[in-house]
C-alpha cells in the first residue's frame, strides 16, 4: 500500500514522507478498509508537529497520521461477518493511540470503528464525520434534545461550528453564532438565526439582545479560555458550556463566582474518549440529519496523497470554512 508516514516531529514538508508499505491483514475482530479519502484535523497537525503539551517524542517508531477517513471494506478478520466485505464505511479514531492512521491507501482497525455509510452519502462527506461530525453532534445533543432552546455557538464558521449550527437548527433550536470576516456569511448560510462578530467588545450584551434579553441555555465553545468570561455572563442558570477547544489559552483563569451563582456546568469534550453509548447516539444524529437533507459537510480543499504536507499547511493556516481532505486514491 501507499502511505504517508513520519518518524520524528517537525514541519510537515520535512517529516512527512510518501512510501510503499506492506498492506496489513485484518486481525480477529478487525476489517481492512481500502480508503478513498483521509480527513486532516488540527489534532493531526499538532501530533505531527510535536506541539502537544508534555510530548517530547513520537509515541511510535513510525506513524501514519490522521484519524478520519472513508472507503470500502475489502477484507475481514475472524469474528467479523464476511457480509461486511464491499461495505462503504467512514472511520473514527483511526490513529488514536495507534501507529497507523488513514493517510494511506489501506487501514486495518476494529470493525466497530468502520461505520456503515448510508448509500446516498458521498465518501468525501464520510471523511468529515469522525472528529468534526461527532464533536458537533455530541456538543449540540450531549445534554438531550434542544428543541425550543437557544444555543450559542462560539466559532460558528469553523468546521465543527458549521456542522453544529446545522445540527442545532435541525434539532429545533434557535442559534446565535459568533464568527469574523467571511465567517459571518458562512455561519449565516449554515442557518444561524443571528451571527455576531466575536471581536465586538460588547459581545455579551449583543448576545443577550439577540435572545430578547434572556440568557443562553447551552453554549458550544471552541475557545474556552478566551471566551469563558463572556460565556459566564450570558449563560442561563443551570446552563451548560460544552467546550471542545481552548487553543489560545490552555490554562485559563475561571470566573468562578459568576459560574457558581449560575450553577453552570462546564462540559469538556474530547471526542476520542466518547463512551460507546454516547458515540452511538451521536452517529445516529449525524446519519439522521444527513438523510433528512439537513446537514452538509463543508469541504474547503482536497489534496492528493503525495501533497499531504500541503494539506497540513492548509490546516495550520486556518481561516477556512470547511474541512481539509486528502484524496488517497482517485
Amino acid at each position: 500500500m501507499k502511505a504517508i508516514h513520519y518518524t520524528r516531529f517537525g514541519p510537515a514538508s520535512d517529516v512527512l514522507t510518501l512510501a510503499e508499505m506492506p498492506t496489513p491483514d485484518p486481525a480477529p475482530g478487525e476489517v481492512l478498509v481500502e480508503l478513498r479519502y483521509s480527513g486532516v484535523n488540527p489534532s493531526d497537525v499538532k501530533a505531527r508537529s510535536g506541539t502537544r503539551p508534555g510530548v517530547t517524542k513520537p509515541p511510535f517508531d513510525q506513524i501514519i497520521p490522521h484519524s478520519d477517513g472513508a472507503g470500502r471494506i475489502v477484507a475481514v478478520g475472524d469474528d467479523v461477518p464476511e457480509t461486511r466485505i464491499g461495505q462503504r464505511v467512514w472511520i473514527w479514531n483511526g490513529q488514536w493511540q495507534r501507529p497507523f492512521g488513514t493517510a494511506a491507501t489501506h487501514i486495518c482497525l476494529p470493525a466497530d470503528q468502520a461505520v456503515p455509510l448510508p448509500d446516498p452519502i458521498t465518501m468525501d462527506t464520510g471523511a468529515v464525520l469522525g472528529i468534526p461530525g461527532l464533536t458537533a453532534a455530541h456538543a449540540v445533543f450531549g445534554g438531550g434534545a434542544v428543541a425550543g432552546q437557544t444555543l450559542l455557538i462560539q466559532g460558528g464558521a469553523g468546521t465543527v461550528g458549521l456542522l453544529a449550527v446545522q445540527l442545532a437548527k435541525w434539532g429545533g433550536a434557535k442559534v446565535i453564532a459568533t464568527a469574523r470576516g467571511d465567517g459571518l456569511t458562512a455561519a449565516e448560510d449554515a442557518g444561524a438565526d443571528v451571527v455576531l462578530n466575536y471581536s465586538d467588545p460588547d459581545l455579551a450584551q449583543h448576545i443577550l439582545a439577540a435572545n430578547d434579553g434572556a440568557p443562553i441555555s447551552r453554549i458550544i465553545e471552541v475557545e474556552f479560555g478566551r471566551n469563558v468570561g463572556t460565556d459566564a455572563e450570558v449563560i442561563a442558570p443551570n446552563g451548560t458550556i460544552a467546550a471542545y477547544g481552548s487553543a489560545q489559552d490552555m490554562a485559563p483563569t475561571l470566573p468562578f463566582g459568576p459560574l457558581l451563582f449560575k450553577a453552570a456546568t462546564v462540559d469538556i469534550l474530547l471526542i476520542y474518549l466518547l463512551p460507546p453509548d454516547q458515540r452511538a447516539v451521536a452517529i445516529e444524529h449525524l446519519h439522521d440529519a444527513l438523510l433528512a437533507g439537513a446537514l452538509t459537510c463543508p469541504i474547503a480543499q482536497t489534496f492528493a496523497l503525495a501533497d499531504t504536507a500541503a494539506a497540513h499547511g492548509a490546516v495550520e493556516a486556518g481561516g477556512r470554512a470547511g474541512a481539509i481532505l486528502v484524496e488517497v486514491q482517485a
